[in-house]
C-alpha cells in the first residue's frame, strides 16, 4: 500500500495517574477530635521500615541488624595459654611443692603470634615450653604452670607447685564455637556485639539505615540563636530541640533552621530537601490557612490537618509529599507542644522506619505526690519530676500549664501521662510516666 493511502494510526492517550491520597482517617469524637491512639496508629500505617543494606560495623552501630549471623570460626582458634608460664604435662609435675621441687627440661618458647603449629612437635615427657598469654599449647601439654611457681631456668626448670590437667588453658572454641549464633535479626548492634563480630571475621552487617530527618521551623518572628533580638522577635528553639530529639533516637538529622512564612519560599525549601529526607518535621506556621498547611504542603502531596484529643499538641498535621511520598509531620509552634508531639507521634514513626517496635519505651509506675486535675476527654501530658523515695518513685507536675515554658520542660525528668478519663487524681494515686533521660534516649 502506498505511503499516503495508509490509515493514520490512532494513539490512545494514556490513562491519567490517580491522584495520591491518604488512607481514610480515624473517626473523630463528638467534638471533632481524634483519640491519640487512633491518630498515632493512622500515622504508623503510612510509614514502612527502610530497606536494609550492607554497612561497615561502625556505621551500623546502634541500628537493628537484619540477619542472623553464625560464626565460621572457633574462638580461640586453638588451645592457648591463659597466663604467662610454662606449658607442661600435668602428670609430670604432680606432687611438686616448695619443699619438693620437680625438674623439667626447658626446650623452647612460644608467644601469641605463633600459629597453632608453632612448636612443631609434641611435648616430650618431663619437658616444658615457656609461653606468653595467648600462645598456642604444644601437643600433649595439658596445663600451664605460672612463672611464680618456677625458677625460670633456661635449660633445667625447677617447678615448685603442681597443676591439674586443663589449668590455665583456654580450650579451642571455649569462647565461640563454629556455628554459634553471634547476633539475631532485630538485635541492636552495640559495642560488645560489634567486637564479637569483628573477632569472628565480620566487617559488614545487613542493617537498616538511620532515617534521614530534615527539621525546619517557620515564622517571621524567629531569629537564630547567637544574634541580637529586636522587639517582637524570639530565638528559634524548636528546630534545635526537635533536631536533637530526632538525633537521640538514632536519626541522621539535617536542621534547615528558619524559613519565612512566605509560601513560595517554604514550598521551594521543602521541595529542595526531599532528595535527602526520609521524614520531614516542620514546626510553626500552621494555624493560619494562608501559611504552610493551607497553601504549601497540599500543593506537594495529600495532607491532613486535624484536632487530636491531646494537651498540649492538639493541632496535628501530616502529609505524603513529592514523587516518593515522603512523610512530613506538622507540629505545633509552642515548644512544649512540639516536644510532646514528637514523643507521642514522631518517635514511633522513626522507630518503625528503623525496624524497631514503634511503641516500645520505658513506662514507670509512680505515686502522685500531690493532687492533679485534668480536662476530661483529653489525654494530658504534663512536665513532671520523679523523686526516688523509700516507698518507690514519686512524681509531681512542675511549672505552669503554659506550653511555651521551656525552662520547666528542661528542668523535669519525666512526662506524666493522664488518660482522657481522668478528672481528679489524689495524692498517693498510682499514675504512669515516661522517664526522660538527660540525652533524651
Amino acid at each position: 500500500m502506498g505511503l499516503f493511502r495508509r490509515k493514520k494510526q490512532v494513539v490512545e492517550a494514556p490513562e491519567p495517574e490517580p491522584e495520591p491520597t491518604l488512607p481514610p482517617a480515624p473517626d473523630p469524637d463528638e467534638l471533632g477530635r481524634r483519640s491519640v491512639a487512633d491518630h498515632r496508629d493512622w500515622l504508623l500505617s503510612m510509614v514502612e521500615p527502610l530497606p536494609p543494606f550492607g554497612m561497615e560495623l561502625l556505621d551500623a552501630w546502634g541500628l537493628p541488624v537484619c540477619e542472623d549471623l553464625l560464626s565460621d570460626i572457633a574462638l580461640p582458634a586453638h588451645d592457648q595459654a591463659a597466663i604467662a608460664g610454662y606449658a607442661v604435662r600435668a602428670a609430670d609435675v604432680a606432687g611438686a611443692a616448695e619443699d619438693n621441687p620437680l625438674k623439667l627440661t626447658a626446650i623452647g618458647s612460644l608467644d601469641a603470634s605463633d600459629g597453632a603449629e608453632g612448636f612443631g612437635e609434641e611435648l616430650p615427657a618431663r619437658s616444658a615450653v615457656r609461653v606468653t598469654v595467648g600462645a598456642p599449647i604444644p601437643g600433649d601439654a595439658d596445663a600451664v604452670v605460672r612463672l611464680g611457681l618456677t625458677d625460670r631456668g633456661e635449660q633445667e626448670l625447677s617447678v615448685f607447685g603442681h597443676v591439674r590437667a586443663g589449668d590455665n588453658i583456654r580450650a579451642r572454641g571455649s569462647d565461640v564455637s563454629i556455628g554459634d549464633e553471634l547476633i539475631r535479626d532485630g538485635d541492636l548492634l552495640g559495642a560488645r556485639n560489634t567486637g564479637l563480630l569483628a573477632a569472628t571475621g565480620f566487617d559488614k552487617v545487613l542493617a537498616r539505615p538511620r532515617p534521614r530527618v530534615v527539621v525546619l521551623a517557620t515564622g517571621t518572628d524567629l531569629v537564630p540563636p547567637g544574634t541580637g533580638l529586636r522587639e517582637g522577635e524570639v530565638y528559634d528553639s524548636n528546630s534545635h530541640m526537635l533536631a536533637a530529639a530526632a538525633r537521640a533516637q538514632g536519626a541522621q538529622v539535617f536542621r534547615v533552621g528558619i524559613v519565612s512564612d512566605d509560601p513560595e519560599e517554604v514550598k521551594q525549601t521543602i521541595s529542595d530537601q526531599l532528595v535527602r529526607a526520609d521524614l520531614l518535621i516542620c514546626t510553626g506556621g500552621r494555624d493560619d490557612d494562608q501559611t504552610i498547611v493551607g497553601q504549601v504542603v497540599p500543593e506537594l502531596g495529600p495532607t491532613d490537618v486535624s484536632e487530636v484529643a491531646l494537651q498540649p499538641g492538639h493541632k496535628q498535621g501530616f502529609g505524603l509529599i513529592g514523587d516518593e511520598e515522603v512523610p512530613i509531620v506538622l507540629l505545633p509552634g509552642d515548644p512544649v507542644g512540639a516536644f510532646v508531639s514528637f514523643e507521642v507521634f514522631v518517635r514511633p514513626l522513626l522507630r518503625k522506619q528503623m525496624g524497631l517496635e514503634p511503641l516500645d519505651r520505658s513506662v514507670l509506675d509512680c505515686t502522685l505526690a500531690t493532687q492533679v486535675t485534668s480536662e476530661p476527654g483529653v489525654a494530658e501530658v504534663l512536665r513532671a519530676r520523679i523523686t526516688d523515695t523509700s516507698e518507690g518513685p514519686a512524681i509531681e507536675p512542675i511549672g505552669s500549664p503554659d506550653s511555651h515554658q521551656l525552662g520547666d520542660l528542661a528542668e523535669g525528668n519525666a512526662l506524666l501521662l493522664l488518660d482522657p478519663d481522668t478528672e481528679v487524681l489524689e495524692k498517693g494515686d498510682l499514675v504512669l510516666a515516661w522517664p526522660l533521660q538527660k540525652d533524651d534516649r
